[in-house]
């Protein structure tokens, strides 16, 4: 049940539970290794979120925001939630295949937690 997706722009669905409304975020698509290299290193904000695809840790060094990071196994279930600061190094996950980038604190808002299931909708053209 690989997926592969390219560069580019989509959505992030955020299924609800117990009878929540999905969620629904903009979402950059980092799917090449400059783009998950640059990932979100020289912004000060992101409207939305970015996925990193294929990827099981980040790191913030160089960054100027704190940012909340969700690792995704194959199957995009949320596998681990966390905050993370400018100039810090992320553990690897070893069952985590994508990660989910966005301002700090916006997660929790938006449903993303540990166990919480995520679609990615491409953007045509």
């Amino acid at each position: 049940m690989g997926r592969r997706w390219r560069d580019g722009r989509g959505e992030l669905l955020v299924s609800g539970g117990g009878g929540e409304p999905s969620v629904r975020v903009p979402l950059e698509i980092a799917a090449s290794y400059r783009a998950r290299t640059k990932g979100l290193l020289g912004r000060d904000f992101i409207d939305g979120a970015i996925l990193l695809s294929p990827a099981n840790s980040v790191h913030t060094f160089r960054m100027r925001m704190a940012i909340d990071v969700a690792y995704l196994d194959r199957h995009l279930r949320v596998i681990a939630v966390r905050t993370m600061r400018p100039g810090r190094l992320g553990m690897p996950r070893l069952r985590a295949r994508h990660v989910v980038e966005a301002g700090a604190g916006v997660m929790g808002e938006w449903g993303v937690r540990e166990g919480a299931r995520v679609e990615v909708l491409v953007s045509e053209g």
